[in-house]
C-alpha cells in the first residue's frame, strides 16, 4: 500500500452483485448494446453531414459512448466486481452524449434523436441497476 492510499478505503457502493439475477444484468447489457449501435450509426451519419466540422464534439462523444457501453455490456455479462464502477462511468458518458445529440436532434437530425434516446435509455437502465430497483420485463408466454 502506498503512502498516498494508506488508511484510505474504496468508496462503499450500495450495490451487491450477489442479489442481481442474470435477467437483471441482461436487460442493462441489452440497453448498452443498443446504445453502441445507435452511437456508431450516429457517428457515421454525422460524418456524412455537410456541417461535419460543427459535429466534431458529437462524433467524439458518440465514439466514446459506444466504447464505454460496449465495455459495460462485457463486464455485465461476466458478472464482474467492477460493474458498479463501469456503470457509474457509463451513466456519465451516456448523459453527456445524449445532451450533445439533443442539440442536433432539435435541428432535425434524426440519427442524433435516435442516439440521444438510446443513450438516455442506457443511462436509465444502469441507474436502475445501481439502485437495485431494476426494471424487469416478465414474459409468461
Amino acid at each position: 500500500m502506498s503512502v498516498r492510499t494508506q488508511g484510505l478505503q474504496e468508496p462503499s457502493l450500495k450495490f451487491n452483485t450477489l442479489h442481481m439475477t442474470h435477467a437483471q444484468y441482461q436487460q442493462c447489457a441489452e440497453a448498452c448494446l443498443e446504445c453502441v449501435i445507435a452511437c456508431n450509426q450516429c457517428a457515421i451519419s454525422c460524418l456524412g453531414e455537410k456541417m461535419v466540422a460543427e459535429l466534431k464534439d458529437c462524433i467524439q462523444l458518440d465514439l466514446e459512448c459506444a466504447a464505454i457501453c460496449s465495455a459495460t455490456a462485457d463486464l455485465l455479462n461476466i458478472n464482474s466486481k467492477y460493474v458498479p464502477d463501469i456503470c457509474s462511468l457509463c451513466i456519465k458518458v451516456c448523459n453527456a452524449c445524449a445532451e450533445e445529440c439533443e442539440k442536433y436532434a432539435m435541428k432535425g437530425m434524426e440519427h442524433c434523436r435516435r442516439c440521444a434516446e438510446a443513450c438516455r435509455n442506457c443511462a436509465k437502465e444502469c441507474t436502475w441497476l445501481m439502485s437495485g430497483k431494476v426494471s424487469v420485463d416478465y414474459d409468461f408466454t
